[in-house]
């Protein structure tokens, strides 16, 4: 690593949530460089060691991109007037700089810090502007303080604002006093940089407040392994493995959070099961709620729907089979109903034919889907408006927070309400969602509970139809149509664990390469030949992990040197996930109310105009041109591959998908079954014959710890 000492020229951005800056700097061989740092940038004028290492940007040339950097006491009378100066004390502008340090000299930070009713002796500063000025710079000594107290310890000041914000001018105390609040108080500091903190300060490894923050980490963690809680004794294994302390010491400190009632906890069959407090209110709340809905719709039918569908039938040149009629009857007659099925199977049928006689009965319809692009194309198969779950529920986040504007007290005002894609509906959103209907609304649930579950803790879907506490429509039979093709067919034969057939038609293909990287090269080969025919959305990589030479960092790397390598007048930026370029395909990767975007949503970058980035999205019907300031950058990523997670809910004509050894962890037959069934037209399947196996014959889903089917059945018993 190496070292730099220079004084800050210029800050040339730094982005709104101190997550990522670039300025220049003078050293003292006075070089001008620029610098890249994730963190907020030091002050104007200030004279700072920076640790890191030098790099060669293709557009901008050479950096030096630090990882830390610790202040230099500035004493220098121009360093201070350029500190000064650079807005960073509130009433003090350039002229007023230079007339402070002009009457000071070298000592005017201490003027400042100690004997700020001087300040009045300089022309132009009464005891008003004294006291502001003075106010402004003890504010800006104390994140001085705070940020030089972080990097002293071991992490990096960049969370010094966060925290400042949190805590205001006690934040140091509340670090001494128990540096774990940090954790639970402060967004993006996780129990680990927190932890490193307190070891630095010298808390033992067996500290009582170590262990109560290493459990409640540990508890939360279940959420990011899809579970909603976990067993004691595995929680206890996680966090004496997380501590590195014995499991006693642990155990000890465990007894006491239970004895004093601060833990969720449930009995099941021989084993105690805790919960973080958020996903047991919700786990409840859901199977209380579900139960609750389903008995009470509202008896307003006059119609004869029977004969609606026959009529329907007739307009559509449909002939619906049994199973069909089946649920559309359940959806009329329930208040919950879930409709299940896979590729195929007429699932979009039964949804228009609901959709039918629904409308015929006059109610008031909402249709909505997880994702953006799953919405899109429910609109579009249904012929009716549909949005995301989020927007229909009226979703607006708060800074670190976010409530709903639909709950109990506000209802969403409809008669029946469909959610397709429901397989991904993690808890919380599952109880945000029936919160929000109203008493006497039909709340139709429509997936494949064979794909991957949510990314969100639980499994809503799977786990409602294992209770058997709700009217469910599993449809099996494949269309006539359906059948010939090779994708759907395909896809169940992974689904009951045969291998797939390959060797019949070039619309789903395998190629056996054994070596991973040659495999690489075959794929951006094939990339390039599809887009060639077809356009820059005619063909998706899909991979199993984010890692090794077939995962999907790496291939994006070498797609986008492929498919839009730099070239002169080609502009790029640098951003918190890489490098983009104008043409490089890219994707929306969280949910963005105001511009209109959504998780999943993919584009093709138009323009980089100095730090904005214009991405045109075609699918959006907001129109197509959305623009992103540099701080918004952090939302976009390369999209010429992604993991099949992020392909849930979409679909794209051509899918290609490495399946090699370096996957063995994830390859699991609901992933490749998820996988394959986001291709419309072909599937390029390329890997190992090994891993193809292992991703067809591996049907031992880690299980998600949730007691919801068994709370659904066991309220039900209490009705």
């Amino acid at each position: 690593m190496d070292e730099l000492e220079a004084t800050i020229e210029n800050i040339v951005f730094q982005a709104e949530d101190g997550r990522f800056s670039v300025f220049r700097v003078r050293s003292k061989k006075m070089e001008r460089i620029s610098v890249v740092y994730k963190g907020l940038a030091p002050f104007l004028g200030e004279q700072v060691r920076l640790s890191g290492n030098w790099a060669e940007h293709p557009k901008f040339g050479r950096q030096f991109q630090a990882f830390t950097w610790q202040t230099i006491q500035t004493s220098s009378a121009a360093g201070i007037e350029r500190f000064l100066g650079s807005g960073a004390v509130r009433g003090v502008g350039r002229a007023m700089a230079s007339r402070i340090v002009e009457m000071f000299g070298d000592d005017t930070l201490k003027i400042l810090g100690e004997q700020s009713y001087r300040l009045t002796e300089v022309s132009g500063i009464g005891k008003k502007k004294a006291d502001t000025i003075a106010s402004s710079y003890a504010e800006l000594s104390d994140m001085k303080e705070l940020m030089l107290f972080l990097e002293e310890h071991g992490i990096s000041s960049h969370y010094a604002g966060k925290i400042q914000a949190t805590y205001g001018n006690t934040a140091l105390k509340r670090i001494e006093d128990n540096p774990y609040c940090l954790a639970s108080d402060v967004s993006g500091i996780g129990f680990r940089t927190a932890d490193r903190m307190a070891m630095s300060m010298g808390i033992k490894p067996e500290n009582e407040s170590r262990i109560k923050a290493g459990i409640e980490f540990a508890l939360m963690q279940t959420a990011s392994a899809g579970h909603t809680c976990l067993p004691e004794d595995k929680l206890l294994t996680e966090t004496a493995r997380l501590l590195q302390i014995a499991y006693a010491d642990v155990y000890e400190v465990y007894k006491k959070l239970i004895r004093d009632d601060l833990l969720r906890k449930e009995e099941f069959a021989g084993t105690r099961l805790v919960y973080p407090e958020y996903l047991y209110r919700a786990e409840i709340g859901v199977a209380r709620r579900l139960l609750y809905l389903r008995d009470k719709v509202n008896r307003i039918w006059q119609v004869d729907y029977q004969s609606i569908i026959e009529n329907w039938e007739h307009e559509t040149g449909l002939k619906l089979a049994e199973a069909q009629i089946e649920a559309i009857s359940a959806s009329v007659e329930h208040g919950i109903f879930i409709l299940t099925g896979g590729p195929g199977t007429g699932k979009t049928t039964v949804v228009k034919g609901i959709l039918a006689v629904l409308e015929k009965a006059g109610c008031k319809i909402l249709l909505a889907a997880p994702t953006g692009r799953a919405a899109r194309r429910l609109a579009e198969s249904a012929g009716h408006p549909a949005s995301t779950v989020h927007r229909m529920l009226e979703y607006t986040p708060n800074g670190d927070a976010y409530f709903f504007g639909r709950n109990e007290e506000n209802p969403l005002e409809a008669d029946a309400i469909i959610v397709d894609e429901a397989s991904m509906l993690d808890i919380t959103l599952a109880h945000n969602l029936l919160k929000a209907v109203s008493v006497g609304c039909r709340l139709i649930l429509v997936g494949d509970v064979d794909q991957l579950p949510s990314v969100g803790p639980g499994t809503v879907l799977k786990d409602i139809i294992r209770s058997k506490m709700m009217p469910v429509v599993r449809l099996n039979s494949i269309f006539r149509q359906a059948a010939l093709s090779p994708i759907v067919l395909n896809a169940h034969r992974i689904n009951k664990g045969l291998q797939p057939e390959c060797d019949k038609c070039n619309d789903f293909c395998f190629t056996e390469i054994n070596d991973e990287e040659e495999a690489a090269e075959y794929i951006v080969e094939n990339y390039a030949r599809i887009t060639a025919d077809e356009g820059w959305e005619g063909v998706q990589v899909l991979a199993p992990m984010h890692k090794n030479p077939c995962g999907v960092m790496n291939l994006n790397k070498l797609l986008q040197e492929r498919m839009n390598p730099a070239q002169p007048g080609k502009n790029e930026i640098m951003t918190p996930n890489g490098l983009l370029r104008t043409g490089d395909k890219v994707m929306q990767i969280r949910n963005n109310y105001e511009k209109d975007v959504f998780n999943g949503d993919i584009g093709r970058i138009d323009t980089i105009n100095g730090t904005t980035v214009r991405v045109l999205f075609p699918e959006r019907p907001e129109g197509e041109r959305v623009d992103y300031a540099q701080s918004e950058l952090d939302e976009l990523q390369l999209a010429y591959a992604m993991s099949v997670h992020k392909a849930q809910g979409s679909e794209y004509p051509s899918v290609i998908m490495p399946l090699v050894p370096s996957h063995f962890m994830l390859l699991q037959r609901n992933l490749f079954y998820t996988g394959v069934t986001r291709a419309k037209k072909r599937v390029i399947l390329v890997g190992s014959r090994a891993a193809v196996n292992t991703a067809v014959s591996k049907d031992d889903m880690r299980k998600r710890y949730s007691l919801l089917a068994e709370r659904m059945q066991e309220e039900s018993n209490l009705i």
